[in-house]
């Protein structure tokens, strides 16, 4: 599972990740909404951490581009407003939840699993098409695709993304934990796989190579 804590506290923001790093979530800090949107456009996220300060610091307006544009991602207020109206705002912007500081981190774990287990189905469907990140399973029309590993994640990527171009560099940063320390063909061989062992035993075409810019998740397309 993948987070994106957006605070301006770099102290706090450090002490919420080394607590979600301890139970195995993976973990992005964004110290201002540049830097947040740079993430939320290169990688998927199944919950934000959104602080909100009492004056100034990071607003709530972000909430609902997050769930306008990822809407099964999962989005939780941290603040340090204790009034009634906050609380109710943030609600009404689109958040999930709404947890005052300062934060008891057992009870932020927890009601972040809550969250998550509860929280949108991330399961991609087009037409006779399921994938299931949650499970890596792909499904079509009824029968199960053998594809696991960085290809299924690729694929996830993209469908999760469809109809947008999406460059090597980017598949790469929202996929490999340390990107730098592999090479762009990584992303031809995972695309290859797809193709050799999903498109052309289904006779479909699920992604599309542009040109000196990337690749983009254009199912449905049969091939004629």
């Amino acid at each position: 599972m993948r987070v994106l804590i957006i605070e301006d506290k770099a102290t706090q923001s450090k002490t919420i990740s080394d607590k979600l790093l301890e139970v195995g979530y993976q973990v992005d800090i964004a110290e201002n909404l540049g830097d947040a949107k740079y993430y939320l456009d290169i990688r998927n996220y199944d919950l934000v951490l959104q602080g909100w300060a009492k004056v100034g610091g990071n607003g709530i307006g972000m909430v609902a581009d997050i769930k306008n544009n990822a809407h099964k991602t999962s989005v939780i207020v941290l603040s340090e407003r204790e009034d009634k109206e906050s609380e109710i705002e943030a609600l009404r912007s689109g958040a999930d939840d709404f947890i005052r500081k300062p934060l008891d981190y057992d009870i932020l774990l927890v009601r972040i699993e809550a969250k998550l287990r509860f929280g949108a189905s991330n399961i991609i469907e087009i037409e006779e098409l399921i994938i299931n990140p949650e499970e890596e399973k792909i499904i079509y029309q009824g029968n199960e695709i053998e594809l696991k590993g960085k290809p299924f994640e690729v694929l996830t990527h993209l469908a999760m993304h469809k109809d947008q171009i999406v460059s090597k560099e980017q598949l790469l940063d929202a996929i490999w934990e340390e990107p730098e320390l592999v090479t762009p063909n990584v992303i031809e061989v995972a695309i290859n796989q797809i193709r050799q062992k999903m498109d052309k035993p289904l006779n479909i075409t699920t992604i599309e190579t542009v040109r000196r810019r990337g690749y983009r998740f254009c199912f449905p397309k049969q091939i004629s």
